[in-house]
């Protein structure tokens, strides 16, 4: 009932509590029921309508809230999307960052993707600050412990240019997690700066052509495949 926007989940407790929700026609007061999305449920004799799945991405610019609302009134990628759907980000990207947000009203989705356990990869282009040698490239691939006591597992570092005069260095770099700002934790350990960090690729959907700020809902076959790639067929 939450996920519909019928009421809070604390008030949705209430209801089922005294008797308020009923399931294919039967009273149901077991918190924490569950249900396949096909049911027919009533609360207070009033049909819940199904909110259709729809998966959009977005092109998150710098200096954007990951959230759908901000108490702070900063602008957030809630205010970017104009929808009916109650899109919800997938993880996110810190303040600083930019590039592919996922945003879904689909819980199961979000779980899959976001939930360590399924090493879900994203991609990110990142250009540091400093010089660092291939020993400490080595080191971040095997794995680091970040100033906060995560330790990171593996990943890839690919060096993609470098301009001499700026001493700055661009990677391709692709983790399996999604601890706080970790790629700026990761380099920081090796006595470099991120100054841009912008993803590319989560999972099996990348950013394409999509400037900065703009959106897209994906297609039927594109959502199709996305599921397809999270139940681990094309892992």
């Amino acid at each position: 009932m939450a996920d519909a926007g019928v009421a809070s989940r604390r008030k949705a407790e209430e209801l089922i509590k005294n008797g308020d929700v009923k399931v294919d026609g039967e009273i149901i007061t077991t918190l924490g029921y569950k249900v396949t999305g096909e049911e027919d449920i009533e609360a207070k004799g009033q049909k819940i309508k199904k909110e259709e799945k729809v998966v959009f991405i977005l092109n998150k610019p710098k200096n954007v809230i990951s959230t759908v609302k901000d108490d702070k009134g900063r602008l957030c990628v809630g205010d970017l999307i104009e929808t009916d759907y109650r899109l919800f980000p997938v993880g996110r990207l810190d303040y600083e960052s930019s590039g592919l947000l996922i945003m879904t009203n689909d819980g199961a989705l979000t779980n899959k993707i976001i939930h360590p356990k399924f090493r879900i990869p994203k991609v990110y282009e990142v250009t540091v600050k400093g010089d660092i040698t291939i020993k400490e490239i080595s080191k971040l691939k095997k794995g680091v412990v970040l100033d906060d006591g995560f330790k990171t597992g593996k990943c890839e570092i690919y060096h993609v240019d470098s301009n001499p005069n700026k001493k700055t260095h661009r990677y391709i770099v692709t983790i399996y997690e999604g601890h706080n700002r970790e790629i700026r934790k990761m380099f920081k350990t090796v006595g470099a700066e991120v100054i841009r960090l912008h993803r590319t690729k989560e999972a099996c959907i990348e950013i394409g052509d999509l400037r900065s700020g703009e959106y897209r809902r994906l297609k039927i076959h594109e959502v199709k495949m996305l599921k397809r790639y999270l139940d681990g067929s094309d892992l």
